[in-house]
């Protein structure tokens, strides 16, 4: 028997770097299980769009589909848009199935990763007790999605940095720039930036601004195609898989 489709759902973005990052991030993942059908679809701006990359899945005989959201927390994409695209190919693709995997975040996985692009931007073990660090997320009018981060933020202060601190860059308070000036007035030495975005794109140069505006002293790139967010994708899958085996035989 196949194993079902991984169809990763990305937002999607005007600006070219989000589509590439999105697939050498998926091509990552094919890399890592080998034999896994892996295919890209976009909610707006990029195609394929999810409805055309379904119906092109059906057609060629797939009958069964895990869509991932590329996403860091349940928000709006997770609860509304990306259920609501889905349930109308379920009904027009009514011998498809299709399974919702859960969103990325919260996960030791992210973690791990920016703590890899906060030492591919320069800073060193010794360097973290005298740092304070600004998580900065795209943001979201969703509580649960800013508790997400609030809470990621306390986890990250107890692996040795002298302060963390939460910025959005969009949609929630504070900025990236508020951010890295309170860290200041508090006495942090350095500050560090970490951009919890997945790919470049509009709210990502908005974090890179701000903190270039205020001074960071290390601005981390984005997760982007990171081996430890490919393995993460790949659990994601095998989680939803797992809950359908579940369901099946209770």
């Amino acid at each position: 028997m196949s194993h079902p489709v991984l169809l990763v759902i990305a937002h999607g973005s005007r600006d070219p770097r989000h589509a590439a990052t999105v697939h050498a991030l998926t091509q990552r993942v094919r890399a890592q299980r080998p034999g896994l059908r892996v295919e890209t679809a976009f909610l707006e701006f990029n195609a394929p769009s999810v409805p055309r990359m379904l119906e092109r899945l059906a057609a060629e005989g797939a009958h069964e589909v895990v869509a991932l959201p590329l996403l860091l927390t349940r928000a709006f994409h997770a609860k509304t848009d990306i259920p609501s695209v889905l349930r109308e190919a379920r009904a027009r693709l009514p011998r498809l199935h299709i399974r919702q995997a859960d969103v990325l975040g919260p996960s030791p996985l992210l973690n791990a990763t920016l703590g890899r692009r906060l030492r591919e931007a320069g800073v060193r073990p010794g360097d973290i007790p005298r740092t304070g660090l600004v998580l900065a997320s795209a943001g979201s009018s969703d509580p649960e999605a800013i508790a997400v981060i609030a809470e990621i933020a306390r986890e990250l202060r107890h692996t040795g940095w002298c302060a963390v601190r939460p910025a959005f860059a969009s949609a929630s308070l504070p900025r990236t720039e508020d951010a890295v000036r309170a860290l200041r007035a508090e006495g942090a030495d350095r500050v560090a930036v970490a951009p919890y975005v997945i790919a470049p794109g509009r709210l990502p140069d908005r974090i890179a601004a701000g903190a270039g505006a205020a001074g960071a002293d290390v601005l981390a790139d984005v997760l982007g195609p990171a081996p430890e967010v490919a393995r993460l994708l790949l659990d994601r899958y095998d989680e939803a898989r797992a809950m359908a085996g579940a369901s099946l035989s209770a």
